[in-house]
């Protein structure tokens, strides 16, 4: 009779609403860092899964958009804040394995932050404003010797995945395109559809509009392999060797953090990613849903850090 009664009670449990089944956490409002300006691939993501936990938590999960230095700025605010849970980060890759190569950063990657999931894959892309009279990458690459200095390429600002992949392409190709760091890739976009740049390789989910409406001419994929949604794309890398960059974001706390709260919201995380609503609105801006563990996540930092280290070491590559 009592495992009878313990099986309906565990059944009914399951049936609850998320934010019924633990009254524990979340006990009050979560602040989502977003460390760039509105409008970029990691608002997007940060805003839709804010809105699904909020729905599901009953508990307010709110953006709070912090760009500057790189992302450092808001990345930091994280570091330093309280382990109890209600301050996230949605980073991307660059903060943990290309910032502490090119400057300095106020944090140590691995010993101030706590991984909580992947949750995405954002394929990067090479595009000119049509003043630029270069339809491929081999056109691109032959303009820019033929006009040293002439291109400016824009990116969110120093040692950021815009400038980095641009000046991959510069060394890789030996041209002498110029950088103009921006505080995010929204006011990067707004000035190269100004044409004040010429040259920007960025989140696809951001272009894409401007692309469809002929306001910029899509080059090439920045990845180091064509994506699957845009199989006729080519990539950099498949006529300027060894130019690729692919770009993860990823949900983090600061060291710390109980384990019960970040397997909750591991949990959770994976599941508002797995809503089929949810999957179609990110892929439909060309962002892949990847939720991952917290240990998986660890391990490719880990990996990617050592990576990007021997290259941007043999390319020379600095934050300026």
């Amino acid at each position: 009779m009592v495992r009878y009664l313990l099986t309906i009670c565990l059944s009914l449990w399951a049936a609850l609403p998320i934010h019924a089944q633990n009254t524990a956490y979340p006990a009050r409002p979560v602040k989502f860092i977003v460390p760039i300006t509105p409008g970029g691939s990691n608002d997007v993501v940060a805003r839709v899964i804010a809105q699904k936990l909020t729905e599901q938590w009953g508990q307010a999960v709110t953006v709070d958009n912090r760009p500057g230095a790189g992302m450092n700025l808001g990345a930091d605010l994280v570091a330093k804040s309280p382990p109890d849970g209600y301050t996230w980060l949605l980073g991307a890759n660059n903060i943990f394995v290309t910032n502490p190569h090119v400057g300095k950063t106020p944090f140590d990657v691995f010993k101030d932050f706590t991984p909580i999931s992947q949750v995405a894959l954002v394929p990067f892309v090479l595009v000119v404003h049509p003043s630029v009279p270069a339809k491929n990458v081999a056109e691109l690459v032959a303009y820019a010797k033929a006009n040293p200095d002439k291109l400016n390429y824009g990116s969110s600002g120093n040692g950021s995945p815009q400038q980095l992949a641009s000046e991959m392409l510069n060394h890789a190709a030996g041209i002498q395109m110029q950088h103009v760091p921006y505080k995010g890739a929204v006011p990067a976009i707004t000035d190269l559809l100004g044409g004040r740049i010429q040259v920007f390789i960025g989140a696809i989910n951001s272009l894409l509009p401007h692309i469809k409406e002929g306001k910029l001419r899509l080059i090439a994929g920045a990845g180091g392999k064509r994506f699957a949604a845009f199989p006729d794309l080519p990539a950099i890398a498949e006529t300027v060797p060894g130019v690729a960059l692919d770009v993860w974001l990823g949900v983090f706390m600061p060291a710390g953090v109980p384990k019960d709260v970040v397997a909750r919201v591991n949990a959770d995380i994976a599941r508002v990613l797995q809503l089929p609503d949810v999957k179609a609105n990110l892929s439909g801006q060309g962002i892949e849903t990847a939720p991952s563990s917290p240990e998986a996540l660890a391990a490719t930092i880990k990996d990617d850090y050592a990576r990007w280290g021997k290259v941007i070491r043999e390319a020379n590559i600095k934050a300026d």
